[in-house]
């Protein structure tokens, strides 16, 4: 059985007390890199490494620091969080940017090998 990865982006936050207080542009507003709704399908099989190369530049390496450990979970088959969520294949997660955070869905999917085929 091959595995995908599915990170969908749930909500960004926008602390502007923080930004204020902390950032050299006090304006800086929510990040600019994802929107709400967004989706990525990840795969990784010979033909297609996006785990290697990091979706190719279409994704903030800040978030992927913090998000790549689950992703690479699903892409093996693991168990991304058993025990913590109500699905062992899927983890809310978030990037480690402290005023302006995303919160991202990481989801493992499961392709059966006459669906890969197809």
């Amino acid at each position: 059985m091959e595995h995908k990865c599915k990170i969908t982006v749930i909500r960004k936050e926008c602390f502007e007390d923080l930004q204020e207080q902390y950032l050299t542009d006090p304006k800086s507003g929510a990040c600019p890199m994802f929107e709400v709704g967004q989706e990525f399908i990840l795969e990784r099989n010979s033909d297609r490494d996006d785990f290697w190369h990091m979706l190719d530049g279409k994704f903030c390496s800040e978030a992927w620091d913090a998000v790549s450990r689950y992703v690479y979970t699903a892409l093996q088959g693991g168990s991304i969080m058993k025990g913590w969520t109500n699905d062992e294949k899927m983890m809310i997660a978030c990037c480690n940017d402290g005023t302006r955070p995303v919160i991202f869905k990481i989801e493992r999917i499961d392709v059966e090998e006459e669906d890969h085929k197809a």
